[in-house]
């Protein structure tokens, strides 16, 4: 991977790391491209790389992701600050192994959304009325603020915060996850998180999803007029360029 390029967080330790990069790599004969990059560092945090992936989203297939940790939570990093240089030795002088997550895609009529981590349906202004399927079949209704779903990379994001289950590396799954259901003899729900094969299509159906958000990793949108909505696993896929192997319980337990 002989063109790189940038994204970084805008604060002033990150754009000074930003600045070391584009220096060191370009002397050492490397190509800083900001539109067709082979290789895209991710300088900042989680979310610095959330907003990468989606800046790059229409050429996902030609490109991988490295990320330095100098924001608050790094799981999706490999180097932190203090290893700069060696993440530019690394670069250079190795060869990476790829490993490549898919993106969850969501479908909602007025158009089609990617993430990495998870989309939710939220309405905090009102109970939002939920009927569910999957693969087609009738699953439960559901009432109450909304409904998560994430993959498995997103099992440690918002998913967490639900008290969802957090689900190993490598194991490309989705979870369905209620946020705040009304659970009495007159309305049930399954109430616990559903961990399901990759190949299952969810949908989301509603006469009403108006004062609803959709949100999908950093971004959202407004339901208005939509009527249903349809997730999966996409083909899209996010390539890592992995030159270090780190265990996947250190980063779990780096976490908390």
């Amino acid at each position: 991977m002989k063109k790189f390029g940038i994204v970084a967080k805008k604060d002033e330790a990150s754009i000074q790391i930003e600045q070391h990069l584009k220096e060191q790599l370009t002397e050492k004969g490397l190509v800083y491209d900001k539109t067709n990059p082979e290789l895209i560092l991710c300088v900042g945090g989680d979310g610095t790389f959330l907003y990468a992936v989606h800046k790059y989203l229409d050429i996902l297939e030609n490109c991988c992701f490295l990320a330095i940790h100098t924001g608050t939570l790094g799981f999706f990093t490999d180097y932190t600050v203090d290893e700069v240089n060696e993440c530019i030795f690394d670069i250079v002088n190795k060869n990476p192994v790829i490993r490549s997550v898919p993106l969850l895609q969501i479908n909602c009529g007025k158009e089609v959304c990617y993430a990495v981590n998870e989309m939710r349906i939220e309405n905090v202004v009102r109970t939002q009325l939920l009927n569910v399927k999957i693969d087609g079949v009738p699953f439960e209704t559901f009432r109450g603020t909304g409904m998560c779903v994430s993959t498995q990379a997103g099992s440690t994001a918002y998913n967490r915060s639900l008290k969802g289950a957090v689900i190993e590396e490598g194991l490309n799954l989705l979870q369905l996850h209620e946020i705040t259901g009304i659970h009495h003899h007159k309305y049930r729900s399954l109430g616990v998180p559903y961990i399901m094969n990759p190949k299952r299509r969810i949908e989301f159906f509603s006469d009403d999803f108006s004062d609803a958000i959709l949100c999908y990793d950093q971004k959202h949108m407004t339901l208005d007029r939509v009527k249903n909505i349809e997730v999966s696993l996409s083909k899209k896929e996010i390539h890592f360029a992995k030159y270090r192997n780190i265990d996947y319980l250190e980063r779990l337990r780096d976490l908390y």
